[in-house]
């Protein structure tokens, strides 16, 4: 197992790639936090990673409030004396509006959940890492960077944020032996995408499958990744098997853009 007795932190866990990335650690041998706003999935995800033989501590947590945020990786210590992995996948679609309709209030939501708290549990998170000279970091970005598009402006502008502040954060913590690295996701997989695909059907008088041959046409690989193949690529970056990259961001999209 590539992760054996290491401990991880999983913020913003979802039913999607959040769950499949604790489970795929859990897997791999971690004991596993796993922390987002709602109590009741945090706990039941952390009965799953209990039935896989880890360890697990289910933390409600709004990282938007420093406060929280510091009490993750505090409370992660406290629990297992340790911390060896951090991902950050909290994520906040932000306002869906051009730019001069938008409510800058809504706007601001994308940047303070997926800028400013990954920033937070990543600041709270660090020293422990520091201390310890070793440790990963893995921040969730989106494939909505490589390409701008109408009405999607906070959501693009905040995940672009995250790639540029985790190289910052890669130059600063590089010296200390902590790594930092991003996962930019194209469409994963999940009943909420299918969901996507059947109102685009009805909206453009297509037929889902001549939707879905639309959107995976465009895609080197003609389908889309499921959560469970872009956890294994956090894997790969959590793990020593990339011990020599750090400020990288990898692309798991099927090859919808090449980058």
């Amino acid at each position: 197992m590539l992760l054996e007795g290491r401990v991880a932190i999983v913020s913003g866990v979802g039913p999607g790639l959040g769950r499949a990335m604790a489970l795929a650690l859990a897997r791999e041998g971690a004991h596993v936090t796993v922390a987002a706003r709602t109590k009741s999935f945090v706990d039941q995800l952390a009965g799953e990673v209990r039935e896989l033989g880890r360890e697990a501590l289910a933390l409600p947590t709004d990282i938007t409030d420093p406060e929280q945020a510091k009490r993750l990786p505090d409370a992660t210590f406290e629990r297992f004396g340790r911390i060896d992995v951090l991902i950050n996948s909290a994520a906040s679609r932000g306002a869906y509006a051009h730019v001069v309709d938008a409510d800058i209030e809504e706007w601001r939501r994308a940047l303070d959940v997926n800028v400013v708290g990954t920033m937070s549990v990543c600041k709270f998170t660090a020293p422990y890492m520091i201390e310890a000279k070793r440790g990963s970091i893995v921040n969730i970005s989106s494939r909505i960077i490589r390409q701008g598009m109408e009405n999607r402006s906070s959501y693009s502008a905040s995940k672009a944020g995250v790639v540029l502040f985790s190289q910052c954060l890669a130059d600063e913590l590089g010296p200390q032996g902590v790594r930092v690295n991003c996962v930019v996701p194209g469409h994963i997989w999940s009943d909420s995408l299918k969901e996507f695909y059947e109102m685009r059907a009805k909206m453009l008088g297509k037929t889902y499958d001549e939707v879905y041959a639309d959107y995976t046409g465009m895609m080197a690989l003609r389908r889309i990744p499921t959560p469970e193949e872009i956890a294994n690529v956090v894997i790969f970056l959590a793990s020593d098997l990339s011990s020599a990259m750090t400020g990288q961001s990898v692309d798991v999209n099927s090859g919808h853009f090449f980058h």
